[in-house]
């Protein structure tokens, strides 16, 4: 135990504190009530903590969120009791979801003695343990020090997720004169067995036409570096999940393309003739990739931190499990000892290729309102290499999924766990606190852009230089695309929206309208090296998206050369 130095007395607030300064917390993103005014308090006092006040507890989680996945540390968000509680709930999904650490904080009444029966009073606790990996309430002053380690413990552990920490006002403001604080322990991760490492060398020297998947839980920054290394070194085909986009550098010779859609698409043609896949990462949180079948050829080596979930599409032949970057650095070592195995790459470059000439062309067509294809090929021109693009959720995420080449580990953030709407925006201005000195642009639909547009003002007020493109249709897009595959007429999806331009400049941003392709790529340029915050009211047609998707490479034209017939 380690005594108070100064030998006055101090509140639980200010152990609670220090205890977030000895997990190495930067910032706390949220709104804080008056049942943690004594926290407040004690945060002001902090050298090392800054408050980012929000317009909304939701946007808070999701900075929070973005903090974690970004870092690997958990990000921190605050609310105070009941409405503010509950407006975390969605952040809370998100980061549980997605795999993103963080903790929450949130208040209640005073638990000793209460004055004001069950006004705003909610069961916080049991409604965040669906949500969460840890939720608890700290009822005595002592017991500080070891619920919030346990949080930060259990939110950044394999697989990352939320936490929730509840703190009365009473307990709060109890005074402490001894303070105890835990040491935060590395993460060590077992590594995987040798024989199963050499089983799975054995399986991928004798597969014809093997493929690597990266999913979402190879998100991690030396996983990037070990899987590269693997396809570098061996030379094998590989494609991504969309949270598993950059984690290889896409502009790589060997990549195929992302998984944007659950199956009728061009790369699915390539997925159906690999007769083994080694997956990397696998999240069941995002729709699977590719169907196993009992009665296919094909084998799947499952690589992740824990074992497979089997369920009727996904059963694995081989589980590898331990750490992922030491997993595949000794796989590759395994695989390049004596002549490198000779794999059938013909097929899947085939289909790389005609692919790029398939779409090539609605990427470079200048009509406007502007197509989604374009928007992406405009993007990725204007945009460093090292830029960030956050995407909300609709139906332009699938062609940045698609269509938008990632040049490294997390500089396309989206999200495909929970895929809430209303996260773009928040998650931009948490990226740009992070990466101050490295573009950051922030792609919203009108509709998602208008549930948490208020945090255009923290933006402002932090004095952040940020790109926020709002694209204008009128409707809620990917719902009327689904609506229309279904054959069924247009209807309760069209709204009306404000003046963006004039909204944006109400709140003090820089604001634009363009009225062509050319005028758009002109005020995104500028933007992009302007100060302060540019919102950008772009008008664009999904009008051919059936279109486009229907024109397809398929592996039913395709005939094979002599070198790929089937093997007896």
């Amino acid at each position: 135990m380690q005594s108070n130095p100064t030998g006055r007395s101090m509140n639980a607030s200010n152990l609670f504190v220090q205890a977030l300064e000895n997990e190495g917390v930067e910032y706390v993103f949220g709104i804080p009530g008056e049942e943690n005014l004594h926290l407040l308090e004690a945060l002001r006092k902090s050298r090392h903590i800054k408050l980012i006040l929000t317009r909304h507890e939701q946007g808070a989680g999701f900075m929070a969120a973005t903090y974690g996945r970004l870092t690997g540390k958990p990000g921190v968000c605050l609310s105070t009791l009941g409405p503010g509680a509950t407006n975390l709930v969605t952040a809370a999904a998100y980061a549980q979801l997605g795999a993103m650490p963080m903790v929450m904080i949130t208040g209640q009444k005073p638990i000793k003695k209460s004055r004001q029966g069950k006004f705003q009073i909610v069961d916080v606790v049991a409604m965040m343990r669906p949500l969460t990996k840890y939720t608890r309430q700290i009822n005595h002053r002592e017991h500080v020090p070891a619920i919030v380690r346990e949080a930060f413990r259990l939110a950044g552990e394999e697989r990352p997720g939320a936490a929730h920490i509840e703190f009365p006002e009473d307990i709060a403001a109890d005074p402490v004169y001894e303070r105890e604080l835990f040491a935060v322990q590395p993460q060590r991760i077992p590594v995987a067995e040798p024989r199963i490492l050499e089983r799975a060398a054995q399986m991928l020297r004798q597969a014809k036409k093997p493929l690597l998947l990266i999913g979402a839980g190879a998100n991690r920054k030396r996983a990037s570096a070990a899987l590269t290394r693997l396809v570098d070194n061996t030379g094998i085909c590989f494609f991504n999940t969309q949270m598993g986009k950059g984690i290889v550098d896409e502009r790589h010779p060997l990549y195929l393309g992302t998984a944007a859609l659950s199956d009728h698409d061009h790369l699915h043609d390539a997925i159906v003739s690999a007769d083994l896949i080694i997956n990397v990462g696998h999240d069941t949180i995002e729709k699977p990739p590719f169907f196993m079948r009992h009665d296919d050829n094909r084998t799947v080596i499952h690589v992740n931190f824990f074992a497979a979930e089997v369920d009727e599409v996904y059963f694995p032949q081989l589980n590898i499990i331990g750490d992922i970057a030491s997993t595949i650095h000794r796989l590759t070592d395994l695989l390049t000892q004596g002549p490198l195995p000779q794999w059938d790459r013909d097929f899947f470059l085939s289909i790389r290729d005609t692919v790029k000439n398939i779409y090539g062309d609605y990427a470079r067509d200048d009509r406007f309102p502007l197509l989604p294809q374009r928007l992406v090929q405009i993007t990725r021109e204007l945009v460093p290499d090292d830029g960030i693009v956050t995407l909300d959720n609709g139906i332009y995420k699938l062609w940045f999924s698609r269509d938008y080449p990632v040049y490294a580990h997390n500089c396309l953030l989206l999200d495909n766990a929970l895929a809430t709407m209303g996260a773009g925006l928040p998650s931009a201005i948490a990226a740009k606190l992070l990466h101050p000195r490295r573009k950051v642009v922030s792609i919203n639909g009108d509709g998602g852009f208008m549930m948490n547009s208020q945090e255009l003002e923290t933006a402002i007020r932090l004095g952040l230089d940020l790109v926020v493109v709002i694209l204008n249709d009128g409707a809620y897009g990917m719902i009327k695309w689904k609506q229309q595959g279904l054959g069924y007429p247009p209807f309760g999806l069209d709204y009306g929206n404000p003046d963006f331009v004039r909204y944006a400049e109400s709140f003090g941003a820089a604001a634009h309208r363009p009225d062509s392709a050319d005028s758009f790529r002109e005020i995104f340029a500028s933007a992009l090296e302007g100060k302060g915050v540019h919102v950008i009211d772009l008008p664009v047609d999904y009008s051919l998206n059936h279109e486009i998707l229907s024109v397809r490479p398929s592996v039913r034209d395709y005939v094979p050369s002599q070198a790929e017939a089937p093997r007896e």
